[in-house]
């Protein structure tokens, strides 16, 4: 399978341009992490913000608005348009350069290139890229969940399907994992195995059935968590919030995310 056999985008954007974008900005990450030298600013919330975060903005940025003027871009990197401004955009990207700041930072390879296109306060395409892989997981609404590979090869992925009364395998974060636990205790879910892993990767865990369940009770941004969303969507598993079961949506005045868990299918 190629590239040229993927689904059309819901809307008419050209899918191999996008791919080549985010693509760019993979070799500019991956030119400052195979450096001798890593600077590390903080921001306010003190996060890490490195030249590699800013050079991938720059890159999805302008390469995303040259190839579709009309679609604002809502990036991590970026500055946040109001509220009053964004609730009246129908498409828009929903980005984040470097996901993962602090792994590219701690050198464990686990970090990403999140880039979705939001409709209607739903992800409807993501692209979550794994830059040490050299492969990009894209979802597409009703269209299916695709792995691409270092040399484009296109392979069509499925979310595991398990029942609940199995042992499942749980991703948690290498920071985040006490409270998940807890969690998964309390609903009576048996784990068969712990999976740590940095950054967005943990839905690509779930979408192409490596791990059963992601739970998140920690804070996460809309940036953290759209591409990956509809990832796993399109894989046929699901994203909901932990209160209500809800799924996520997006574009709220609020960006911070409630919290939520991804699964496969049937959990």
């Amino acid at each position: 399978m190629t590239i040229k056999d993927l689904p059309r985008l819901p809307i008419d954007l050209p899918l191999a341009t996008i791919l080549t974008v985010v693509e760019e900005a993979r070799e500019a990450i991956l030119h400052i992490y195979r450096g001798t030298t890593m600077a590390v600013e903080y921001k306010q919330d003190n996060s890490p913000l490195t030249l590699a975060d800013r050079h991938s903005h720059a890159i999805l940025s302008e390469g995303l608005l040259r190839m579709a003027p009309r679609v604002p871009i809502l990036s991590e990197e970026g500055q946040t348009s109001a509220w009053e401004v964004r609730r009246q955009w129908p498409y828009f990207w929903l980005i984040d350069p470097l996901d993962g700041t602090r792994d590219f930072v701690d050198r464990t390879d686990e970090f990403t290139i999140n880039v979705a296109l939001i409709h209607q306060n739903r992800a409807i395409v993501g692209f979550l890229d794994v830059p040490m892989r050299a492969t990009t997981y894209l979802g597409i609404e009703g269209q299916g969940a695709y792995r691409i590979g270092p040399q484009r090869q296109v392979t069509s992925i499925a979310a595991a399907q398990r029942s609940p009364s199995q042992p499942l395998r749980c991703a948690v974060s290498r920071s985040h994992g006490t409270q998940e636990a807890s969690w998964m205790t309390s609903q009576g879910l048996s784990v068969s195995q712990w999976i740590q892993a940095g950054s967005a990767l943990k839905f690509a865990l779930v979408a192409e059935g490596t791990a059963d369940i992601y739970p998140r009770l920690g804070p996460t941004m809309e940036w953290d968590t759209a591409a990956g969303h509809c990832l796993v969507e399109a894989a046929g598993g699901s994203v909901q919030q932990l209160d209500d079961h809800r799924e996520l949506h997006y574009n709220r005045e609020n960006l911070t995310n409630p919290a939520f868990v991804a699964r496969g299918g049937v959990i």
